[in-house]
């Protein structure tokens, strides 16, 4: 099984992955390490990425999960997976591809954004991520909102995928 935490910047991604790979006893990947040098610097100085920025960034992510599962293994990986055709190419047409979105108001992720420190997103792009946001369906992903304390936000996630017979 592979878990992929969606959502735009300040959801919460990395740690709620984190701790998901913790409970999953299982390798934890940001996707923010696959963005090239010159996506940073882009999103560094506000400047929003375009579809051709993220597609070589997505296949090298889809390309980490299918190592993953060649070694059999479990992982979570994140990624903000905004569009609908960003997660199809992640997922790739395997039932074992999860997604988790982490949901928020703009509110409570501006706030969020306001306190982060040591990243190199620019929290003005925030209103960029929502506008390009296309929410996944209960088909595509399971939904959980930020306003959950993170270990909420886990049990949530583990009992919906449960639900959903993920193993």
């Amino acid at each position: 099984m592979i878990l992929i935490a969606m959502g735009v910047s300040g959801a919460g991604k990395s740690r709620i992955g984190e701790m998901l790979a913790e409970r999953l006893q299982c390798s934890f990947t940001d996707g923010d390490a696959f963005h090239s040098a010159a996506n940073k610097e882009k999103m560094h100085h506000g400047i929003p990425l375009t579809d051709e920025d993220r597609w070589p960034w997505l296949r090298t992510i889809r390309a980490a999960i299918e190592e993953k599962q060649r070694a059999g293994e479990t992982a979570v990986f994140t990624c903000s997976s905004l569009k609908r055709a960003y997660r199809d190419i992640l997922r790739n047409g395997d039932g074992d591809v999860w997604f988790v979105y982490l949901k928020g108001s703009m509110e409570t992720l501006r706030e969020r954004l306001k306190t982060r420190t040591g990243h190199f997103f620019d929290p003005s792009l925030l209103q960029s991520q929502l506008d390009t946001l296309e929410e996944p369906g209960a088909d595509e992903a399971v939904e959980v909102s930020i306003d959950l304390e993170p270990e909420q936000i886990v049990e949530s996630v583990l009992a919906q995928l449960k639900a959903r017979g993920a193993s």
